[in-house]
């Protein structure tokens, strides 16, 4: 489990904390939240507005009232009461859409020692150049493999969001919509199983030499701006 627990320590100025730029922690926290609300969104429409579990209480709950109601009916207002709730999924889906598109732009005018690219190949330098450092620089090189892949996926969930989100406008490709679904639902349940990694190597870390991280994310770090 070790393996997984973010460094305080600049791997090339050990004795120094990292420290990251507001814009940077802004979007680390607004990331959060989109995707945390993404998350809640999903998990209320395979719960409580499941159109089969909801169609069938509303059906038993008007009828105790005497109305007269079809399962067609109640299933109908459930549907749209899913609907409705998918509407504010696709609204988060565009906000995380605007963070990722931030987050793009913001590698490019990050500071050169904050830029996730650098600090991912300084990694893999350090690796592979100062030997008495390797076990250091393989747990700093696999943490940064971890975000790397999380952006991945991340990129690929915003781009079958989107399609899924203006499939009428695609009509032409409507015949790869369940296969579009399909990853965008798989890359769901990767993001939960890095966000389970992530607050798993961060509880840890805290625990040890990397007490602080979560502050660092909320001031700065060393090098407060």
């Amino acid at each position: 489990m070790a393996i997984i627990e973010p460094s305080r320590r600049d791997i090339q100025h050990p004795q120094k904390t990292k420290s990251y730029s507001s814009s940077l922690r802004l979007w680390h926290w607004m990331n959060t939240i989109i995707i945390s609300g993404s998350l809640i969104t999903v998990l209320i429409n395979s719960t409580i507005t499941d159109d089969r579990a909801t169609s069938d209480l509303m059906k038993s709950e008007l009828q105790k009232s005497g109305a007269n109601v079809t399962t067609e009916q109640a299933r109908g207002v459930a549907h749209a009461l899913s609907d409705s709730v998918w509407g504010i999924h696709i609204y988060f889906g565009y906000a995380l859409t605007a963070l990722l598109l931030f987050r793009l732009i913001l590698e490019y005018f990050q500071l050169t020692d904050q830029k996730f690219m650098g600090k991912l190949k300084n990694a893999y330098q350090q690796y592979n150049i100062i030997k008495k450092n390797r076990e250091i620089a393989r747990h700093e090189l696999t943490v940064k493999a971890i975000y790397a892949l999380f952006y991945a996926v991340l990129t690929v969930m915003v781009v079958t969001g989107l399609f899924l989100a203006f499939e009428d406008a695609l009509a032409a490709y409507k015949s790869i919509r369940p296969s579009v679904k399909e990853v965008h639902g798989f890359c769901m349940y990767l993001v939960l199983i890095f966000i389970v990694v992530h607050i798993a190597g961060i509880y840890l870390a805290e625990r040890k030499d990397g007490k602080g991280l979560v502050s660092d994310m909320i001031n700065g770090g060393s090098n407060k701006e």
